[in-house]
């Protein structure tokens, strides 16, 4: 199986720097895994203008 050269240093750094791990876990959660609410998220997508082809167009306010 291919493996980059890029992933053998990752994990190959890891193994050397253990402590790494967690912090790459806290790293994520921090700016990734956020929790979602099904509630709120429906609220925005019901909530979404719809955009027009052209942004400007002086006739789009006809459209909505």
């Amino acid at each position: 199986m291919y493996e980059s050269e890029h992933t053998k240093f990752i994990r190959d750094w890891l193994a050397k720097h253990p402590e790494q791990i967690e912090e790459r876990r806290k790293g994520r959660a921090l700016w990734w895994d956020k929790p979602q609410d099904p509630e709120l998220t429906e609220q925005f997508r019901r909530a979404e203008v719809p955009t027009y082809p052209y942004y400007y167009d002086a006739d789009s306010a006809h459209h909505a």
